[in-house]
């Protein structure tokens, strides 16, 4: 149970699929590009569950407008939920918050009103925060949980293995030889296509019922 495919792999397996072989160094580092431009595909149908994590922000009285990750900014995705943690005695209570599009929170008249916030919106700059409503009115005793959607490791030197579960070995080496046919294939796009498609659509109906998501 010890197979797993490095960047040089999976690219040697794309080529292969597309009637090529792996020649020189440029082959690789085209091939690694279209890896990284296949993991932001991946990330934008919302395929990487299994990089979701857990952010804790502890609030300031007063302040709506929080960093979802402060220590590495630019790798979150979206976030997929929020809820508040009270710790009042000891006994510590969690309320999930309802998330608001960015124009219902700009509908609202009262924005500094304060209170326990129990509504929030994701605004995705390149560093993307969350606005809480109402403003909290207290620090002590509020702590926001997040759970984000993290931006998969790059697949950078062909030495590297990558970030993804067993499971998506044949996802990722059918969506790779795919992304070179566009390059290198043509004759070959419409059937790696339709093969990835499928291996898509399998692992992300596997994945998604693992996480209780429709």
């Amino acid at each position: 149970k010890d197979f797993e495919l490095d960047v040089a792999d999976y690219v040697e397996e794309a080529f292969e699929r597309c009637g090529l072989e792996l020649r020189t160094g440029y082959d690789l580092k085209t091939a690694t590009r279209s890896l990284n431009l296949l993991l932001a595909e991946w990330s934008n149908r919302g395929l990487n569950q299994w990089t979701v994590a857990q952010k804790t922000i502890p609030m300031v009285a007063d302040t709506t407008i929080y960093d979802v990750d402060s220590t590495n900014p630019t790798a979150t995705i979206d976030v997929l939920d929020v809820f508040i943690r009270e710790t009042i005695g000891g006994t510590a209570t969690d309320v999930p918050l309802s998330r608001m599009s960015r124009a219902e929170y700009s509908h609202v008249a009262t924005k500094s009103t304060t209170g326990k916030p129990n509504q929030f919106y994701v605004n995705k700059l390149l560093s993307p925060t969350i606005t809480v409503w109402p403003a909290p009115d207290k620090s002590s005793t509020y702590t926001v949980y997040v759970n984000a959607l993290i931006r998969m490791d790059d697949a950078d030197a062909g030495a590297n293995t990558m970030q993804v579960p067993f499971r998506f070995y044949p996802c990722l080496a059918a969506g790779l030889a795919y992304y070179i046919a566009l390059k290198k294939a043509p004759d070959r796009v419409e059937m790696l296509k339709a093969l990835y498609e499928e291996e898509f659509t399998r692992a992300l109906s596997q994945d998604l019922r693992s996480y209780n998501i429709a």
